[in-house]
């Protein structure tokens, strides 16, 4: 399928406190962001033209530039009145928001103090990936080599643009072998994520999912724990080794991409959708639509 390039698109982007169109959104190649990976970024969806959870999201956006050492140069409200502006400039309903933040090219070394903190906002056409029908079929996953790493030796609080080239490359390997994405162990081997959403397995009526002290604590993954906990299904927070994949019985993954989409494999184990999918699915559905 061919897909429109995303520097060749028509519309707006809103860039260093104005709007500008999206041809002419462009940055410098010694710019430190392309370079040291000095950049921060938020994933967010509008449904009927109202950004899910988005204060949620600019306040992570600020607080990632923090955990790299540097601050966003406009406030949460500015940020929010710009996005809001960007759907509507590009008469957006349902979209992907792309915020993002990166030091520039005043210094090209590993410190990089006096560096300007551009930022930009970005949307782009996302309907629903999947309907119920299909998501229901469940997914397959690969297992990654490569593994989410001790918090002691990356911001793994921070949604850096850094941390995702091993996500990068295990979903690249995962396509390869036929599969859509990857599980991530964490460094000391066990279940963390996949590529770019956080994963739930059931047994018994309950929901186990790992801790999220070495990966992202999703705004989407704290969505679902709640909708779960409104219906009353138990939430196990916990260490899970890849072995103990066998006794669950539902596998699904969450994220603002992904939404909520069961799995039907891991590797060598076996899941089937069942209910709690798809009552997490529809429930999802109702919490992100516009009242």
């Amino acid at each position: 399928m061919s897909v429109l390039p995303f520097d060749q698109r028509d519309g707006f982007i809103w860039m260093d406190g104005k709007l500008v169109p999206w041809n002419d959104a462009k940055l410098h190649v010694l710019s430190h962001g392309l370079h040291y990976g000095s950049c921060v970024f938020e994933g967010e969806r509008t449904y009927g033209g109202v950004i899910f959870k988005s204060r949620e999201h600019t306040e992570r956006f600020h607080k990632s530039a923090q955990l790299l050492d540097f601050d966003i140069p406009y406030s949460v409200d500015e940020i929010e009145a710009a996005k809001k502006l960007v759907v509507e400039k590009n008469n957006f309903t349902s979209c992907y928001v792309r915020p993002v933040a990166w030091r520039g090219s005043e210094m090209m070394a590993v410190a990089a103090q006096d560096s300007t903190i551009h930022v930009a906002i970005a949307v782009w056409d996302w309907p629903s990936m999947f309907d119920v029908a299909e998501k229901m079929r469940g997914i397959r996953l690969d297992i990654a080599e490569y593994r989410r790493p001790d918090p002691q030796t990356a911001p793994s609080d921070a949604k850096a643009a850094g941390l995702y080239m091993i996500c990068t490359i295990s979903k690249h390997r995962a396509e390869k072998k036929g599969y859509a994405d990857a599980m991530m162990l964490d460094w000391q081997g066990r279940v963390a994520e996949c590529t770019g959403a956080n994963i739930f397995f059931t047994k018994d009526g309950a929901i186990h999912t790992p801790i999220a002290d070495c990966f992202l604590d999703g705004i989407t993954r704290r969505t679902v724990i709640d909708l779960a906990k409104r219906r009353g299904i138990g939430i196990n927070e916990r260490r899970i080794m890849p072995e103990e994949l066998a006794t669950f019985n539902e596998c699904f993954i969450c994220g603002t991409g992904a939404e909520v989409t069961p799995v039907s494999e891991v590797g060598p184990y076996k899941f089937t959708p069942g209910n709690i999918s798809r009552t997490l699915i529809e429930d999802y559905t109702a919490e992100v639509t516009p009242k």
